[in-house]
């Protein structure tokens, strides 16, 4: 791995662990607004992206979640949704619409943070599954513009090699 691409993952995990830092209260739990997963877009810009992504998930986790089980389904979603969302972007022409199906794909592997908070807090599974879906969707959806937005400054695609 090149130093460029080390340093822009250790900055981009820092800031996903200060920003969950931030919004601890409303970013754990069976409704969670997570701000920072909006860094998960930046995997349809570039698949090294996953290596700061992932770190922050397990920091930010390991530090602030009143779970440190979540330190394993937290980062076991997010390992498989970016799997995903890098296999499927080779098919999809445009930045918006990689954007949508990455939206997607997140919320719906929420299911696997439903099953946490099933299995270790007794909460229904179907009701976290939704409600932590609806979390990861509002967060990214409302998101992507912002990414967007700061792409056309920073040029995620080309900022990391």
């Amino acid at each position: 791995m090149k130093v460029k691409t080390l340093v822009v993952n250790g900055l981009l995990a820092a800031i996903y662990i200060v920003v969950t830092m931030l919004i601890q209260p409303i970013g754990f739990g069976n409704i969670q607004f997570r701000i920072p997963e909006i860094f998960n877009h930046l995997i349809v810009f570039n698949k090294k992206y996953i290596y700061g992504i992932l770190l922050g998930v397990f920091l930010a986790n390991l530090f602030f979640s009143p779970m440190k089980v979540d330190v394993i389904f937290g980062v076991g979603q997010s390992l498989i949704a970016l799997l995903i969302t890098i296999v499927t972007a080779r098919y999809i022409k445009g930045i918006w619409m990689r954007m949508f199906i990455n939206t997607i794909v997140f919320s719906f592997t929420m299911f696997i943070i439903a099953l946490e908070l099933h299995l270790f807090l007794n909460l229904p599974f179907f009701l976290s599954w939704l409600t932590t879906a609806i979390g990861e969707f509002i967060v990214m959806f409302a998101g992507a513009p912002i990414i967007i937005a700061l792409n056309k400054r920073i040029h995620f695609e080309k900022i990391i090699d």
